[in-house]
């Protein structure tokens, strides 16, 4: 790594100040002194610089659903991609560190405990007095959240006295206090030491009435709290973005900055917005509770075979079992209109291929799915990576390989990219229209199952992955 030249880091106004003692001629031992401390000036290394010599970055977070989390291969979370990332752009490592709540992470950040923190952290005038910020890379709006069956507050005036729980410290006290000029009489209990998680969990148990959240925490977490639900929303658009430590010298923040617009401009940013976001909302209340229910009564029956699928396939058993549940919900007699049938809804010409003698025999049908999908797999070009190879491979299930091409092939022809789901998916539907689909070897198929399917897979393979790491949220 290339150490910064020391002239980089002298201010221009000493380097005019040399300029002027030189043209002057001023006494030669003034001029010495004076010299001599506009050289330690200009050695002293940028922060950006120090971290970089370092090799280490340290980041203040939070463990949330939309910040960092263990998904089923370790780590994960937006926040969690995006500093990973952004340690890349700037040649260190990452040590992620979690101070206890919201008021001891920024604590953290405004005394330089950390370097950054990256937490889903709303821009407010309250926090830039004493912390810097970098420019938004996602809008949130702020909800207020009940549970579904008990009583929605329908606007501000209808919020009971001492029902609203919310974090102490956080955005959504500033908002409150800011709405409490209009309406003198909303009052709430400022909460320290616990995370949102855990008031979610007590309004999703009934032990306290109301709490706030920022929509898109809120639409990660409806999924394994079905009966969570918003009552309304409370301000303006919310911006979120990073925060660092008022003092230093601005260069890591400048590199941060630097690198969210280049990963805005060439997409990146849209892309992991799009994988952490872009399937949440497909499940309503209903799917969300018989998804629960099926994953008690249902699944434990054939969890084994699953796990099988995936020591013979090298697939997660999870995954395999998502895409069961999409099929079938779990049924080993399923069958359609169309005559597929079994648990992973198996055609008889596909059925033949994978060894399948009979399709409504559990154990067959799952084993047969999983190596039908490897099958569709190994035809995605080996440039493409994960997720996105796993995603485009699952559409390749449900219509077809060929039909899939058709859809990449659509893509690259109005300037999207054909290796990236969040392209395809926007113009597999383009298959349904004829002036689209007469120009394709495969003609016309229902554009729009793929892309459904794969999102609900997305949806409940997450969910599996969180119930087997909180087992009790099933009880």
């Amino acid at each position: 790594m290339r150490k910064d030249r020391p002239w980089r880091h002298c201010p221009s106004n000493l380097r005019l100040f040399v300029v002027f003692l030189i043209h002057h001629r001023i006494h030669w031992l003034l001029g010495a002194v004076l010299l001599g401390l506009f050289l330690a000036a200009c050695e002293q290394p940028s922060q950006l610089s120090r971290i970089q010599s370092s090799g280490e970055l340290l980041v203040g977070t939070r463990l949330a659903s939309t910040t960092y989390y263990q998904g089923a291969t370790g780590p994960d979370g937006l926040e969690h991609a995006l500093v990973i990332k952004f340690a890349e752009h700037i040649g260190v490592t990452p040590r992620f560190v979690f101070p206890g709540d919201i008021n001891d992470l920024l604590r953290a950040t405004r005394n330089g405990v950390v370097h950054m923190a990256a937490a889903g952290l709303t821009i407010t005038p309250q926090r830039q007095r004493t912390l810097r910020f970098s420019q938004p890379y996602q809008q949130v709006e702020e909800q207020v959240v009940y549970r579904r069956g008990s009583r929605k507050p329908r606007s501000i005036e209808q919020i009971p006295s001492g029902q609203l729980h919310v974090i102490g410290n956080s955005s959504h006290v500033e908002t409150l206090a800011n709405l409490r000029r209009d309406y003198p009489m909303l009052e709430w209990t400022a909460r320290y030491g616990v995370s949102q998680n855990t008031l979610f969990e007590e309004v999703n148990s009934g032990e306290i009435a109301l709490t706030v959240s920022d929509s898109h925490e809120l639409a990660r977490v409806q999924r394994m709290h079905p009966y969570l639900t918003p009552a309304l929303t409370i301000g303006e658009s919310q911006s979120l973005a990073w925060a660092f430590p008022s003092a230093g010298d601005g260069s890591l923040l400048n590199a941060a900055n630097e690198f969210l617009s280049k990963i805005r401009d060439d997409g990146t940013l849209k892309l992991l917005l799009e994988r952490y976001y872009g399937h949440t909302e497909r499940m309503n209340f209903v799917d969300r509770r018989d998804f629960r229910r099926h994953t008690q009564e249902r699944l434990p029956r054939f969890r084994k075979f699953f796990k099988q699928a995936a020591a013979r396939t090298g697939y997660d058993w999870r995954l395999l079992a998502a895409i069961g549940y999409q099929e079938s919900h779990w049924r080993p007699d399923a069958i359609s209109p169309t005559g597929v049938r079994g648990l992973m809804m198996l055609t008889q010409a596909t059925a033949r291929r994978v060894g399948v003698k009979k399709r409504t025999d559990p154990k067959q049908s799952i084993l047969g799915g999983a190596d039908y999908l490897k099958i569709i797999e190994a035809k995605i070009p080996k440039r493409i990576p994960k997720p996105d190879r796993t995603w485009l491979a699952l559409a390749g299930y449900n219509v077809g390989f060929g039909h899939l091409e058709g859809a990449r092939i659509l893509t690259e022809r109005f300037g999207g990219n054909p290796d990236r789901w969040m392209d395809v998916k926007k113009h597999l539907p383009l298959l349904q229209e004829k002036e689209h689909y007469q120009t394709l070897p495969n003609g016309f198929a229902r554009g729009n199952e793929p892309v459904t399917y794969v999102e609900n897979i997305r949806n409940y393979y997450e969910l599996l992955v969180w119930y087997d790491r909180n087992p009790d949220a099933l009880l």
